[in-house]
């Protein structure tokens, strides 16, 4: 009995031990994927914008650069232990455009020199009375800058422009005016600071600047071009798609799978990007001899006028993805007009894109004769079909209660009639009123079911309306096209400069290399 029972146990050991051993060899293949999957995103980053790898190398170059202060000996006995505050001013100033780090490095310095001259003020005067004194006229202003300074940044215009500036003078005054009490020689912590802020500062703007440096104004005029190439391509990935042969699969979700999506989402999501771009590009210098005055805010009226053009892209998407869709027989008898006149919509928004992108005038036959044929061709196929979107039920129905309206009983009143006589003849009318509505209920509810089983063509017809809504808004688009042409002092257009529109679908398969803000 004992043999058995410490085979049994044994069994059961070996048994325990060996599903153990699956489950971690499970995990480690879990754990496998990830990293594999991580591994193949970093790359992936890198090749899809090689400027990321850039922008980290040149932060890693900074960064040892601002660390010989501290690993320099003659350095590191001159500024000492504040050193440390050019490493965090790197680490926080350098951003990935220029703009962004002049923004940034400027309000910084401006800040610290501010504070620090206003803290050696106001030591200099608290130092002729006594200790107390000085203790009372510390705690008393720094209340006052500290209230003072975030009142401040409840401004809009210093809220948009030198809300960090701000930030760091409060901090840096703060610091030396506290560190003051305790410390005789409040110069040299002022000296100090300012120095190590100068350092990092300077070493952050000669990096952005002048090694491989990636300027705002380009990123917002580079984005403006792909957001317009983007909507050119959702719209006719729309129609297409709406007219193709296959099933329209109703529970796909929008996701960035959808290439619609993805193209009308970086329009809808781009306010804020434009809005910061624009505020650090009007910090750059110019950076060509030949760039032209740019104004960004008119970059980025374009970007609204764009997103109220991709409300309606994203309207038409939906209508891929209703329940309720329009027979292929009935698509395909609108099929042709709505095609071209969806080309002809990318071919417009094509051509404003190669405009913006060439720095030139848009062509003035942008809405060209087309597109108005187009539009025609589609009205007429719409007028050509009337029964499609009224149903003959329901003209059936509307006929039937107009007749029964028609029918019901004459008003006949004695011109002489009594208080009794009155009132029973206004009791009879209510109650031939009642079986009027009675008579009628029936068929009012049948109209009511009716007009709930809505025509097949009518899914179709929000479409076309969205269709034709599109073109409506297209010419918002190029209102504000031109005129950023002309506050920008694009080149004229000349006969010849259109060579350059693509097709959506080639466009779609050329990698978009988009050149700086200079004119040829």
């Amino acid at each position: 009995m004992c043999s058995i029972g410490v085979a049994v146990a044994a069994s059961t050991a070996v048994s325990d031990k060996y599903p153990r051993m699956e489950v971690w060899k499970k995990r480690s293949r879990v754990y496998m994927e990830k990293a594999k999957r991580f591994f193949g995103e970093f790359l992936k980053a890198g090749r899809d914008d090689p400027r990321k790898a850039i922008h980290s190398m040149k932060v890693g170059i900074s960064l040892t650069l601002v660390s010989l202060l501290y690993l320099l000996e003659p350095l590191f006995k001159e500024i000492g232990g504040n050193a440390i505050w050019a490493v965090m001013t790197v680490v926080v100033v350098l951003e990935f455009t220029a703009g962004a780090t002049l923004c940034k490095g400027l309000n910084r310095g401006l800040g610290t020199l501010l504070a620090g001259s206003l803290a050696f003020l106001f030591e200099f005067i608290a130092r002729a009375s006594g200790k107390v004194f000085y203790a009372i006229f510390i705690g008393a202003t720094v209340f006052f800058i500290g209230a003072m300074s975030t009142y401040l940044r409840f401004f809009p215009k210093v809220k948009k422009n030198y809300d960090y500036g701000v930030v760091i003078f409060l901090l840096t005054f703060n610091l030396i005016t506290i560190s003051s009490y305790r410390v005789e020689d409040v110069l040299k912590i002022a000296r100090e600071r300012i120095y190590t802020m100068a350092i990092g500062s300077g070493v952050c703007i000669l990096m952005s600047l002048f090694i491989f440096p990636i300027w705002s104004g380009d990123e917002l005029h580079n984005s403006s071009v792909s957001k317009i190439e983007g909507l050119a391509k959702s719209i006719q990935a729309c129609v297409d798609e709406y007219f193709s042969d296959r099933e329209p699969n109703i529970e796909k979700d929008s996701s960035t799978e959808d290439p619609i999506y993805e193209n009308y989402k970086a329009v809808l999501d781009s306010k804020s990007i434009d809005e910061t771009l624009a505020l650090h590009a009007s910090w750059e210098p110019r950076h060509s001899w030949h760039c032209n005055p740019f104004p960004w805010q008119q970059y980025v009226k374009l970007g609204g006028v764009l997103r109220h053009f991709g409300y309606t892209v994203v309207a038409l998407h939906g209508c891929l993805q209703t329940e309720i869709q329009t027979p292929k027989s009935v698509r395909l008898l609108f099929k042709d007009p709505c095609t071209r006149l969806a080309n002809e919509v990318s071919k417009a928004l094509m051509e404003l894109a190669n405009s913006i992108r060439s720095h030139r005038q848009c062509s003035p036959e942008v809405l060209s004769d087309h597109l108005h044929q187009a539009l025609q061709d589609l009205d007429t196929a719409l007028k050509s079909q009337p029964r499609l979107f009224i149903g003959a039920n329901q003209a059936n129905m509307l006929a039937l209660v107009a007749e029964t309206t028609r029918s019901k009983p004459e008003k006949h009143l004695s011109s002489v009639k009594t208080e009794a006589s009155a009132l029973s003849e206004w009791r009879s009318k209510r109650a031939s009123k009642q079986n009027v509505e009675r008579s009628l209920r029936p068929t009012l509810s049948k109209i009511a079911i009716t007009s709930l089983e809505f025509s097949e063509a009518l899914p179709f017809a929000a479409f076309a309306a969205l269709l034709v809504e599109a073109v409506a808004k297209l010419d918002l688009v190029i209102e504000q096209v031109e005129e950023l042409g002309k506050v920008s002092c694009f080149k004229e257009f000349e006969v010849g400069d259109d060579h350059v529109i693509l097709n959506v679908e080639d466009r779609s398969k050329m990698e978009i290399n988009l050149p700086c803000n200079t004119t040829d």
